[in-house]
């Protein structure tokens, strides 16, 4: 799954079009390199998110298309 669609479906972000423009603008980083996009995503990478002066580091657990809002929450573990 790209990496803006995943961030969206797991509610890290709201929106794919601002998850796309977070990983334009190089504040996504997955394993340790800025991530593009459409980068694939899969179970245990670590993607780190800088929102301002905030950061944010989570696991990924599972990868899903479709996610009740309810289970959003499953599909990573916050790290940081």
């Amino acid at each position: 799954m790209r990496l803006d669609k995943y961030l969206k479906v797991s509610r890290i972000i709201k929106r794919r079009t601002i998850a796309n423009e977070a990983c334009d603008a190089g504040r996504v980083m997955v394993n340790g390199r800025v991530a593009r996009a459409s980068l694939d995503v899969k179970p245990n990478d670590i993607i780190d998110i800088s929102f301002g002066a905030k950061n944010i580091k989570v696991q990924v657990l599972s990868v899903a298309e479709t996610v009740r809002k309810d289970d959003a929450a499953l599909m990573y573990k916050i790290i940081e």
